[in-house]
């Protein structure tokens, strides 16, 4: 499968690294210059353009940006794309939301009012890299680390599925995409070590903003 990422940060290039691992084609981008990027290909064996590149590029493309560079990502080329959505909302640094402050809306339903046509899944923003990169483990393991997920495409999630199993870990479908509040920053189950069960338990009960 080809994945396009948008940004190069700890996120993108984690997701990348483990992606190839697995045997599929990436494409890293940066808000930059792909050149800024050289480097990455022979450290990782990933393809470098612009954001716009990467979006026609993926079969997948998932949004490791910070918040505040939602507005500049290519709509255009997004148009009709499976999307994974790893971005959070942090308030020291992206400013104070009243609409995410106040829990009227995910973050996730953000990205999606502002990609209408793009098919959006929530996937990837609820653990640490560092751990993504290191505590995968076969599946069957009693202490397999499990990572949420959700949205309303069901290709989109079947995606983020199969590449959470790829890197060694379970899934759990959290539901729809307004759902995905769940496991934002400062709840119980964002980057937070839990099994599959525990997990479920912890998503069921986290309280509404």
């Amino acid at each position: 499968m080809k994945i396009g990422i948008i940004g190069a940060g700890f996120v993108g290039r984690a997701i990348a690294k483990l992606a190839i691992q697995a045997g599929h084609q990436v494409m890293l981008s940066n808000s930059r210059d792909p050149r800024t990027l050289f480097s990455l290909k022979p450290m990782i064996g990933c393809e470098t353009g612009t954001a716009a590149e990467a979006a026609r590029f993926g079969q997948v493309v998932v949004i490791a940006v910070p918040l505040t560079a939602l507005e500049q990502l290519p709509a255009a080329e997004l148009q009709g794309k499976t999307v994974l959505d790893a971005v959070n909302y942090y308030p020291e640094r992206d400013g104070e939301i009243e609409e995410l402050l106040t829990g009227r809306i995910s973050t996730s339903e953000r990205l999606a009012r502002l990609l209408p046509n793009s098919r959006i899944t929530k996937a990837f923003n609820a653990i640490r890299m560092t751990d993504l990169e290191t505590q995968g483990v076969s599946a069957g393991d009693a202490h397999r680390r499990a990572i949420p997920l959700a949205g309303d495409d069901r290709e989109g999630k079947a995606i983020a599925i199969a590449l959470y199993e790829a890197f060694g870990f379970d899934a759990v479908d959290a539901g729809a995409l307004a759902e995905g509040w769940r496991f934002e920053r400062a709840t119980p189950a964002y980057c937070v070590a839990l099994n599959r069960e525990q997990l479920i338990t912890t998503l069921k009960e986290t309280p509404r903003p």
